[in-house]
């Protein structure tokens, strides 16, 4: 179950960041995140009000608000670091927050076997080759390094948080309308402060808002994808080895470079593919261990 689920994870998470890749071209990173965040709390809402999770309160749900703050701030980061690029270098050191939520689970006393540990290896080494990182003549500023690095911790940090946030599927949907709401909560304040600053939510002139009604469906889609990735990851890593979950559930740069060559016939370097592959073998490896 830890695996499948785990994958899940890595397919979602994956679609929604090519998604919101996408979305970025048209309309500002801060209003993609808030926009696609407030659509994710009013179909979580309506879950919880449905189910009656909000009977599943507790003092656990502060691990979701821990979540929720660090979450809009690792992903404003990784947009950051993506404008400053280069992406071949950006985009594989974002996924090397997997030592947060793995360390996590050393800490709680989970010792992988010879053969996960060897997967582990393998898969981490696919991650960051399948992101087709620039190993030569790809000029870096300091600042994308050090904002890549801060998503990269913020994101396995979200991973560590969100799972001992539940132990039910209410108390789970309660814990991810919770995060969702502080996302919101601190990625639309500083939208406030930039607007106020003068940046722009939305594309300048009259067709701002029609753009915006235009990309709803696909906003949506994003928010929904990655609140989907962080169920199933929570569900990963409760019914199995942490390490396990969080290896396999960092596999999405893989996703996110075959959406691009599948729908925007981005062709995959031949590093890309090597990491892909070793990817694959590694999570046969954790599979298999």
């Amino acid at each position: 179950m830890t695996a499948l689920f785990a994958l899940a994870t890595t397919v979602l998470w994956g679609l929604a960041d090519f998604g919101g890749g996408l979305l970025t071209r048209r309309i500002p990173a801060l209003t993609v995140v808030v926009a696609s965040q407030i659509l994710a709390v009013l179909v979580l809402g309506a879950v919880v009000l449905g189910t009656g999770a909000w009977r599943e309160a507790g003092p656990q749900l502060w691990f979701a608000v821990g979540a929720g703050l660090v979450g809009p701030v690792a992903m404003l980061s990784f947009y950051k670091a993506l404008a400053l690029g280069p992406m071949g270098v950006v985009s594989p050191l974002g996924s090397l927050g997997v030592v947060v939520p793995m360390a996590a689970g050393l800490l709680l006393g989970e010792r992988p076997g010879a053969a996960q540990l060897a997967g582990i290896a393998v898969a981490v080494v696919g991650i960051v080759l399948a992101g087709g990182p620039e190993l030569r003549g790809a000029p870096v500023q300091r600042q994308a390094v050090v904002l890549t690095l801060v998503a990269a911790f913020g994101f396995g940090a979200v991973m560590a948080l969100i799972a001992p946030a539940s132990s039910t599927v209410p108390g789970l949907f309660l814990a991810l309308f919770v995060q969702r709401v502080t996302n919101v909560a601190v990625g639309g304040t500083a939208l406030w402060v930039r607007t106020r600053r003068g940046a722009p939510a939305l594309p300048a002139g009259t067709g701002g808002l029609r753009i915006l009604w235009g990309l709803l469906p696909a906003l949506a889609f994003v928010g929904l994808a990655d609140v989907a990735a962080n169920g199933t990851y929570s569900i990963a890593a409760q019914h199995g080895p942490v390490t396990t979950a969080a290896v396999l559930s960092s596999l999405y740069p893989v996703i996110t470079a075959l959406a691009a060559f599948a729908v925007l016939k981005e062709r995959l370097r031949t590093v890309q593919a090597a990491g892909a592959g070793l990817a694959l073998a590694g999570t046969v490896l954790l599979a298999a261990g």
